[in-house]
Order: structure tokens, then C-alpha cells, then sequence
């Protein structure tokens, strides 16, 4: 589930090469969640959209289950980019910080893992909010040059506030 590994990278220390493709890789691979999170922040279609695969899950269940939420797990890039900037867009106001990022890399697919603390606060009034601290677990694909979210379950640490701030109602 969790990236566990004893050390960073995999390449050799002498294979300069080696090591430097696998640290491009692993700088666009953490890109994807950071294009994920600033995406929403900004209520950046583009930004947000360019973090998933077309294919892409976002599965919020575990997450929302630590208060009794049920969200529906999310298909589809269209699907997860309309629902959650919907979801915010002129109601919420949001930031998402990364990390502790651990990556494993097989060739055209990996994993990541990290820890996000997601701030979420009405727009008409900050005095509502809930404030997050999520495990992600992040399978990506290969896209080209760059990395993309194929399939992320986020799961929650402990949360304080008021969930309404993420879910209306």
C-alpha cells in the first residue's frame, strides 16, 4: 500500500545516467500531486485536469468515512475535475500542502505516497472549516515527459472542524 522502500533511488551510485533519469522521473512523478493540489486551490481547470490520467479514480471513501461521509468514487478525468472544482468553485476556499513524498518507480508506472494537509474553508465565512491530514497512496502512469495520477485513494490521519466545509450540507 505505502512506499516502504530502504532508500531513495535505485540506480547506482556510479550510474550517472541512470540516476538522473530516475530522479527526473521521480521530480515529475511528485509534480503530479502538486499539480493535483495547487490545481484546486487556484480553481485551475487546466492545472488540475493535467494531473490525471483519462482514466484516472480518485477514491475519497476512506477518508470521509472517519466522519460518515460517503462520497462516490470519482471516474474519469471530466468527472473528477467538474465534481471537485464544482464542488468548490465560489464556496470553498482551499490549500494543500505535501509531504514526506516516497516514490517507487517500474518503468512506465508508480507509486507514491505522501502526506497532504488539506485546508478547507467557506468562502463566506472562515469561522467554518475543516482541516485534514491525509495518507494519499498514488498509483501513476508515464505520460510523455511527465507523470500522471492513474489511480488515488486518500485516506485521513485525523481531521478537526467541520466536514460541511467540504461537502455541502
Amino acid at each position: 500500500m505505502y512506499v516502504t522502500d530502504e532508500q531513495a533511488l535505485s540506480a547506482p551510485a556510479a550510474g550517472t545516467e541512470a540516476a538522473v533519469r530516475e530522479l527526473r522521473d521521480r521530480t515529475e512523478i511528485i509534480d503530479a500531486l502538486y499539480r493535483f493540489g495547487l490545481g484546486q486551490d487556484l480553481k485551475d481547470r487546466e492545472l488540475f485536469a493535467s494531473a490525471f490520467a483519462a482514466d484516472a479514480e480518485l477514491d475519497f471513501g476512506p477518508a470521509a468515512a472517519k466522519w460518515g461521509g460517503k462520497p462516490p468514487l470519482l471516474a474519469g478525468r471530466d468527472t473528477i475535475v467538474t465534481t471537485i472544482l464544482g464542488m468548490f468553485a465560489g464556496r470553498v476556499d482551499t490549500t494543500h500542502q505535501v509531504t514526506n513524498p516516497r516514490v517507487a518507480v517500474d518503468g512506465d508506472t508508480a507509486r507514491l505516497t505522501a502526506l497532504v494537509e488539506a485546508q478547507h474553508l467557506l468562502t463566506t465565512g472562515h469561522a467554518t472549516f475543516a482541516l485534514l491530514k491525509n495518507p494519499y497512496d498514488v498509483d501513476l502512469i508515464r505520460d510523455g515527459d511527465r507523470w500522471v495520477i492513474r489511480h488515488l485513494r486518500i485516506d485521513n490521519a485525523w481531521y478537526t472542524g467541520d466536514p460541511a466545509a467540504i461537502f455541502a450540507g
